[in-house]
């Protein structure tokens, strides 16, 4: 499993590198827009730093025509190196970029993926990483879980390096579920990690270990 941050925030990474088994960082226009004005490039630099050389970060393209995204996607590699992660929508003109970019070996993944089909066509045109959006499927009365376990069932058939990547969560119960159905990371806000804490019977049996160890004990550390 991997679990990854969806936003661009240095604050939020900082706390959640220190707790998460970080695997990555991603992000999108709509999350660079909540931060206000910021140096995109410069960002991701930074948050490189915090992250260390070994997670992935995923970067994603503007332009929605074949050319537009091919110049994105290699202006992204120019200024962040290689080892990015470029996310493609998989449009038609996404999914001949993503051809393209994957011959001359580049990262890819796959985005803006609602249908099965979107994601079984990722798949063939070899992406690394393919993100289902759970949450906008279910708004849209999809079934987030049947295309999560038919894409997983494509990966393990044919044998793809492709992983399931699933985005778009608004609570911990969707991201159980994702990972039920067979995806193989998940990315999401901080807030969503941090409802998975927020219960008030983890704060009660933490202190009541701590109450009676001290009455047991006579202190309060080891």
């Amino acid at each position: 499993m991997e679990f990854m941050l969806d936003t661009v925030n240095l604050d939020d990474i900082k706390k959640w590198a220190k707790i998460l088994p970080l695997a990555g960082v991603t992000s999108n226009p709509t999350i660079v827009k909540k931060e206000g004005q910021l140096h995109f490039f410069e960002r991701i630099q930074e948050i490189r730093e915090v992250i260390g050389d070994s997670a992935s970060i995923h970067v994603q393209v503007v332009a929605k025509d074949y050319e537009g995204i091919l110049r994105d996607a290699r202006n992204i590699q120019q200024k962040l190196g290689s080892d990015i992660y470029i996310k493609i929508p998989v449009t038609t003109d996404g999914l001949a970029a993503i051809k393209v970019l994957k011959e001359e070996g580049a990262r890819i993944t796959a985005t803006a993926i609602y249908t099965t089909f979107q994601g079984l066509l990722a798949i063939e045109a070899g992406v690394d990483y393919l993100a289902p959006y759970y949450n906008r499927m279910e708004n849209l009365n999809i079934d987030p879980e049947e295309v999560l376990c038919q894409l997983a069932q494509a990966i393990a058939r044919s044998g793809s390096q492709s992983k399931i990547l699933a985005a778009s969560f608004k609570n911990v119960a969707q991201v159980n579920r994702a990972f039920a159905c067979g995806a193989q990371a998940v990315t999401a806000g901080s807030e969503v990690f941090a409802a998975a804490f927020a219960m008030p019977a983890i704060d009660k049996a933490v202190d009541d270990f701590a109450k009676d160890w001290e009455e047991a004990q006579g202190q309060l550390h080891i």
